[in-house]
């Protein structure tokens, strides 16, 4: 049985920002790249494989951390750092996290969120996602689940704002990504050392991550 606190760490109206960024759906979209439903599906599936790999991994390391009541956070979050190539999405990732940090400590008051906050006020999205899961009562691997969720969750009800796209086929795309979410999730257990948590790149959310920082007209921050 999932924990109810992850319900709500995945439920978009969590009032923590994940509103106002696109994951890269927004310049993906100005490029023509994507257009509708099939070209979103590339996208999200690409998202999730790449980027949704190490975000996942890295939520997961921060809530065993929090579990075993060693979490050296810091590195970890220099893990994160070393991990995202883009500054504009090192930017994004930080801001997201910090805003998940001020609600997950408001929400779910817990000694880890403290010292989270102490430690690293301005933690990348998925080491705050982590150290949140534990103090709602999640685990790792669910922590990972919420991770994986979120790096296609956001992009594809951005895609719906910009492209006017069905809803319910959008939804229904998320729901055909379930297995993939479970896989991601199922591999992103801990290592013995976190220097060894995956690194996957993908060149071209960075590049559009670039774009979409100088942009002229946009519509989210990210």
């Amino acid at each position: 049985m999932l924990s109810p606190g992850l319900l709500l760490l995945a439920d978009s109206r969590l009032p923590a920002g994940g509103h106002a960024h696109s994951g890269g759906a927004e310049r993906a979209i100005a490029s023509g790249a994507v257009h509708d439903v099939p070209s979103l599906e590339r996208f999200l599936r690409g998202r999730l494989h790449t980027a949704g790999v190490p975000a996942a991994a890295l939520a997961a390391a921060a809530c065993a951390g929090a579990v075993a009541e060693s979490p050296g956070w810091e590195l970890l979050d220099e893990e994160a750092d070393a991990r995202t190539a883009s500054p504009a999405q090192r930017a994004a990732s930080r801001t997201q996290g910090r805003l998940l940090l001020r609600v997950a400590r408001r929400v779910w008051p817990a000694e880890a969120l403290e010292e989270l906050a102490r430690r690293t006020p301005s933690p990348h999205h998925p080491v705050a996602l982590g150290v949140a899961a534990y103090a709602a009562g999640a685990t790792a691997g669910e922590a990972a689940l919420a991770a994986a969720y979120h790096a296609v969750s956001g992009p594809a009800t951005a895609a719906v704002r910009l492209l006017g796209l069905d809803p319910v086929a959008v939804h229904a795309l998320l729901a055909a990504l379930g297995p993939d979410l479970a896989a991601v999730a199922g591999r992103a257990h801990p290592p013995g050392s976190w220097a060894e948590l995956p690194a996957c790149s993908a060149p071209a959310l960075d590049l559009l991550a670039e774009q979409h920082a100088t942009a002229e007209v946009r519509l989210f921050v990210s």
